[in-house]
């Protein structure tokens, strides 16, 4: 049998923290029918910095049994006002999770659950795949995830409308990726 994971990085939008301090994070939404997922249909935001902290923490949970793909380098030069930058970035990112989601192993390890579908932060990932929250890694998944579709019968009726700007939508066919595992 044929499982199917669907994954789009898109909608880059700028947040703000403070006058100073801004950063832009990206929303990954997952469609899948494989058994590797409890939840079939999810959408998150991330930020860079929490790409790599999923990196680090794949890295060190498969004991470098296989080799992991590269992020997008970090550039010192990064403009959140770069439409090309931006783009690019998630581009990489798009590659990078396309990548990690195709690994076997890599699709058990509980921080890329956690990172796909919950919107935990870096610390309550961490927490909860090591057990300390008082809630479990599926739970997390079932509850704290963005609700952009409410059922599959949802997603599949607005397939093409899942966008929230005709940017977006582009992107989001320009980069959307279906592979089998």
């Amino acid at each position: 049998m044929q499982q199917t994971i669907s994954v789009w990085v898109r909608d880059p939008r700028i947040q703000k923290n403070d006058f100073w301090h801004a950063y832009i994070d990206y929303e990954i939404c997952l469609h899948t029918d494989s058994v590797s997922f409890t939840k079939k249909i999810s959408s998150v935001r991330r930020r860079y910095s929490e790409f790599v902290w999923l990196r680090q923490k794949l890295e060190a949970n498969s004991l470098l049994m296989i080799e992991l793909p590269q992020l997008p380098p970090k550039n010192p030069f990064f403009s959140l006002n770069n439409a090309r930058q931006i783009t690019e970035r998630m581009k990489g990112l798009q590659r990078f999770l396309e990548q990690i989601l195709q690994s076997p192993l890599l699709l058990s390890d509980s921080c890329l659950h956690l990172f796909l579908q919950s919107q935990l932060s870096v610390n309550k990932m961490e927490a909860c795949a090591e057990g300390r929250t008082p809630f479990s890694v599926a739970q997390a998944v079932q509850r704290c995830g963005l609700r952009r579709f409410h059922s599959d019968e949802e997603l599949h009726k607005n397939m093409g409308l899942a966008c929230e700007s005709h940017i977006c939508a582009f992107y989001a066919c320009f980069i959307m990726i279906h592979f089998v595992v």
